[in-house]
């Protein structure tokens, strides 16, 4: 495989993973009851729900109060993840065959 190849792959691989990382954050901090007003939560609430906005309202959040914290089960970013894998997969494979059709 030609080198522009292997390094728009990988570039798709690394901004996919990004997206990821912040959408489990989400997930895990909402199912967690971590405290919105702190910064570093408030900070992942901020820049995952850039990535959420197209999926939010697919499913409603299932909403649990406990003791201390507020669980929140969100069906939506779980989708957003999934969605967003299949994106760069299909956009790894169109690359791929745009590669392959040069004849490398």
């Amino acid at each position: 495989m030609p080198l522009w190849f292997l390094k728009t792959r990988h570039a798709i691989y690394y901004i996919l993973s990004v997206i990821e990382v912040l959408l489990a954050f989400r997930f895990i901090f909402k199912l967690l009851g971590a405290n919105p007003r702190n910064g570093f939560v408030s900070f992942i609430y901020s820049i995952a729900g850039i990535f959420m906005a197209p999926f939010s309202g697919i499913f409603y959040s299932s909403t649990t109060n406990g003791l201390a914290a507020k669980s929140v089960f969100e069906p939506a970013t779980l989708i957003g993840m999934a969605v967003y894998a299949v994106l760069a997969w299909g956009l790894v494979g169109l690359i791929r065959l745009k590669a392959s059709e040069k004849g490398y």
